[in-house]
């Protein structure tokens, strides 16, 4: 016979450190996301964020409403009146019955030049107070050429916990067996409605399919977007051969390290020989004060990495605008030999 199960109360179920499973999904509403576009597409060229608000359910985080923040300023007041607006706006929300749980926060970027250590830091402070928190980034650029340009980010666990120690050197790169591509990790997105909302929608669905969007498709002429992209490749790749630098030159300073360590070796190795053959006692072969034996500090590979990150985004980018642009050659190639 089964014994029955013994109810807890709330305050019990509350205090019980349970296993969260791991972020599947993120379910966003449908008017988030039209909230989000609008935001950064009317302050675009200019970035923008703003704060997420909703559930953690389980392997699901649902994105139920968001709000914009301020423009940032350098002045200190001008700061502290946005995290006052921040708060007074959750408060409002709260009084109205309104979810006002921070899951994360949503910025714009342009073609995708979002991976940086300010991204990192920010994650890093909401997850001082939030176990799991997402960053919704959305590319108005991108989105112009007909690509919903929306992704869900959340960092590692592995490179948070490296992030931690600030220790990225390469030996214990190797030992976390952490790459440049274990920075991120993309959550899927799944946009959820109401059924009244998906019936208004349908409503409004133009009698015509054809759309002006559709006609832009044939135009042959090659985007914008791959001259940009080149552009900000070279810029990384520039960066990349900075940070190179850096290692090349630590290296050099190590093996002219090591050679003078083995030359100080040497000498006192001779010296101690001497000194055995007249009945002296031997002086020590290491000297922690020799300025020689001082370990040098390897360069942090987080800015490597990062851009290394960032060259890879812009390297898929070109490599969807050219495969589109391809097809349209193609496509009219052959229209042209069947005429």
């Amino acid at each position: 016979m089964a014994t029955p199960s013994i109810p807890r109360s709330f305050l019990q179920v509350a205090a019980t450190d349970e296993v969260a499973p791991p972020l599947r999904v993120v379910q966003i509403e449908g008017l988030v996301i039209l909230k989000i576009i609008k935001h950064c597409k009317d302050h675009s060229p200019s970035l923008v964020t703003g704060q997420l608000l909703g559930l953690d359910v389980g392997s699901v985080l649902e994105v139920t409403n968001c709000f914009p923040f301020p423009m940032r300023e350098e002045d200190e007041e001008i700061e502290a009146d946005g995290a006052n607006y921040q708060l007074e706006m959750m408060r409002c929300l709260r009084e109205v019955n309104v979810d006002n749980n921070t899951v994360g926060w949503y910025q714009s970027t342009l073609l995708g030049s979002f991976q940086t250590v300010e991204l990192i830091e920010t994650f890093m402070n909401y997850q001082e107070n939030i176990r799991r928190c997402v960053c919704i980034i959305y590319d108005p650029s991108r989105s112009d050429q007909g690509v919903l340009a929306l992704k869900a980010l959340k960092l590692s666990d592995s490179f948070m916990e490296l992030y931690r120690s600030n220790n990225f050197t390469g030996e214990k790169l190797r030992e976390k067996n952490l790459s440049w591509v274990d920075i991120f990790e993309e959550i899927p997105i799944k946009v959820s409605n109401s059924a009244l909302i998906s019936a208004f929608m349908t409503e409004l669905e133009p009698d015509t399919p054809v759309a002006q969007c559709d006609y832009d498709r044939l135009q042959l002429s090659t985007s914008s977007l791959m001259e940009r992209n080149m552009e900000f490749l070279i810029e990384c790749m520039d960066d990349l051969s900075v940070e190179q630098q850096k290692f090349q030159f630590y290296y050099r300073s190590l093996s002219r390290q090591q050679a003078q360590q083995q030359a100080w070796l040497q000498k006192r190795r001779s010296e101690n020989l001497a000194r055995k053959a007249a009945g002296e006692e031997p002086l020590p072969e290491e000297d922690p004060s020799n300025p020689i034996f001082k370990p040098l500090p390897e360069p942090s590979r987080l800015e490597s990495f990062l851009i290394t990150n960032q060259i890879s985004t812009y390297c898929n980018q070109i490599n969807g605008v050219s495969g589109q642009s391809f097809n349209k050659l193609y496509l009219m190639k052959a229209l042209h030999e069947e005429d």
